[in-house]
């Protein structure tokens, strides 16, 4: 599967890099969101047209509907022997709900597990709002989910998330933009919900940081506390990444990721490894 998802990656991005709207954060994440890997933004994914009419004046359904955008991910725990590869696709409609959909494949030693995202996202509040400088955006977002793998009695194959996240953008009173953004998710995902989902739900806190140095390029770091139930203990995951905005419709990023110790006997972890990914905005 590896050498599969690598030559998806290699093609994708020759395909789209000689094609030139809007590169750039949100990425999809790993579950198709708006977001950065793990986490969601507060921004909608995509770019909402602008207002436009057709040669009898009426509005054209361009104002409701903005340009969807896909995003691919693989990633490699060399250490608990995973390959994991996903592909997801986002939209946004008047401008301030987005509704995504990811797949994903997990390779395990034991098991190919297959996962199915549903996510909604309601822009709350625009950053800036009211002409306030320092404000925020503000977003509330839910997923469903569902997983294949084989679960053991009591634990679900699907359930619900639900998170609220703060997006900024600071460009004009640092040496270089900084992106900085934070939540709190609502779970019951046991392993994001690879493994499947709890009875009990956890509040959990998550947090991106990005710094822009050229106008192209993004170097960040991102923070997903693990959830825990009664029965299970999920790791704190991060990862660091570089994001290179190859024109106006590609992204391609590359990070390492930490999801903890899979030796551990206290909490579930699945090791480190590599990561790339692709994005592209139509």
């Amino acid at each position: 599967m590896k050498n599969m998802v690598v030559s998806s990656l290699v093609i994708l991005a020759s395909v789209f890099a000689n094609t030139v709207v809007k590169a750039g954060v949100p990425l999809n994440n790993l579950e198709g969101v708006g977001g950065v890997a793990f986490n969601p933004l507060a921004y909608p994914a995509g770019s909402s047209s602008e207002t436009s009419k057709d040669k009898q004046g009426k509005m054209s359904f361009d104002n409701f509907l903005g340009k969807p955008q896909i995003g691919t991910w693989y990633v490699n725990l060399s250490d608990s022997k995973i390959d994991w590869a996903t592909i997801g696709i986002a939209d946004t409609i008047f401008k301030r709900v987005e509704l995504s959909y990811g797949y994903e494949i997990i390779s395990t030693s034991f098991q190919d597990i297959q996962k199915h995202n549903f996510g909604a996202k309601l822009l709350v509040l625009e950053e800036s709002f009211n002409n306030w400088g320092f404000a925020p955006a503000v977003s509330v977002g839910t997923l469903y989910k569902h997983t294949s793998f084989d679960t053991p009695a009591g634990v679900d194959n699907s359930g619900f998330d639900f998170y609220i996240v703060a997006t900024k953008l600071i460009k004009k009173t640092l040496p270089k933009p900084v992106l900085l953004s934070g939540g709190v998710l609502s779970t019951k995902g046991r392993t994001l919900g690879v493994l499947g989902f709890d009875e009990h739900r956890d509040e959990v806190f998550f947090g991106n940081i990005d710094v822009l140095p050229l106008e192209n390029l993004a170097v960040g770091f991102e923070y997903r506390q693990g959830a825990k139930f009664s029965s299970w203990k999920d790791a704190n995951y991060w990862e660091a990444h570089v994001a290179w905005f190859v024109n106006k419709n590609l992204t391609l990023v590359a990070a390492y990721v930490n999801a903890g110790n899979e030796k551990s006997s206290s909490k579930v972890g699945l090791g480190d490894g590599i990561v790339l990914s692709i994005q592209y905005a139509f």
